[in-house]
């Protein structure tokens, strides 16, 4: 009920998800809204139920605030319902802070793990790049960054099939004399790791496809993230300005439509789904706020398969 343009993005992401994977579906939040939304669709012999929430959490409120005074919301309901296997994973575009919140206190954290991790895929040259973390965790220890590291590759080992996962860590040089204290510390325990850790990256590694998980803090992550949102959004309308008002550029565009409209997939942040929860002991999906249905579908075919392979209990075995 959280997000930008909920319920609505919500109900048609999940139907959906329900007509093309046959998914299970619990929509969390106010029946009325809802059912409205519902009536805009065919869901005959989908797989969907409803699950009421009075509360909703705003995008601005505090995740403690939320945690605290909002225990009907529907982020928190979600997660009860999901601890008391009512549900296999949670899925929701609500307030980032408050889904890690909530997430946390209701499934509790791996052992092992001091703080659990926003992770996100970016695409690259070859394929996929996981950056974690992206925001949950701005103030971090060297000994978060390694465990960030560890959740990374696991999770890339799974879902990219990619045996031992190459990690860099991000900094503003590839030379060991480069970094900060966090990053220096953290250089030192990874070295000395068992994951496939090639040392230092830059800003450009996210996207070359040299490597195959990059850890940062969340600070630096969510700027990252969000440079990379803005870039993509600016070089998608510069184009289009310097197309129009150009006949031989328009005609070039015409013959090349399917390419743009390839590469325009290629970066939307929308056929990426949604950011996995890493290090809670149970599945999480966080989405845009602005996500719109298809990144709401891919959110819930993730979270499926998320929970299918039971992560949680893979990360205590590595850990």
């Amino acid at each position: 009920m959280g997000g930008d343009n909920s319920p609505a993005v919500e109900v048609a992401g999940a139907v959906a998800a329900c007509r093309q994977w046959g998914c299970r579906v619990v929509l969390v939040g106010d029946t009325a809204q809802i059912q409205t939304e519902l009536k805009k669709h065919q869901i005959r012999d989908l797989n969907l139920e409803i699950h009421h929430a009075s509360e909703v959490v705003g995008m601005h409120e505090s995740p403690s605030d939320a945690l605290r005074k909002k225990k009907n919301s529907s982020i928190r309901v979600a997660f009860d319902l999901a601890r008391q296997g009512g549900a296999s994973a949670v899925v929701s575009a609500g307030n980032s802070g408050a889904i890690m919140a909530n997430g946390m206190f209701v499934f509790g954290r791996v052992k092992g793990i001091d703080r659990p991790a926003i992770g996100t895929f970016l695409p690259n040259l070859n394929g996929q790049t996981m950056v974690l973390d992206m925001g949950a965790n701005v103030d971090c220890k060297a000994s978060h960054l390694y465990q960030f590291a560890i959740m990374g590759s696991l999770y890339v080992e799974h879902f990219l099939n990619i045996t031992r996962p190459r990690v860099g860590l991000l900094s503003n040089g590839e030379e060991e004399k480069k970094g900060n204290d966090l990053t220096r510390e953290a250089h030192q325990l990874l070295k000395h790791s068992p994951l496939n850790y090639l040392g230092y990256v830059e800003g450009g590694d996210v996207y070359n496809g040299s490597v195959d998980v990059v850890v940062c803090d969340g600070f630096v992550g969510n700027v990252l993230l969000k440079v990379s949102e803005g870039l993509a959004v600016a070089i998608g309308t510069m184009l289009k300005q310097e197309i129009e008002g150009r006949f031989w550029a328009k005609l070039g565009f015409f013959f090349s439509r399917p390419a743009f409209s390839a590469f325009k997939k290629r970066i939307n942040p929308a056929e990426y789904g949604g950011a996995p929860l890493l290090g809670i002991a149970g599945a999480g999906i966080v989405c845009h706020g602005s996500s719109d249905p298809v990144a709401i579908t891919i959110a819930i075919r993730q979270a499926e398969e998320y929970a299918k392979i039971r992560f949680e209990e893979k990360l205590a075995a590595l850990i």
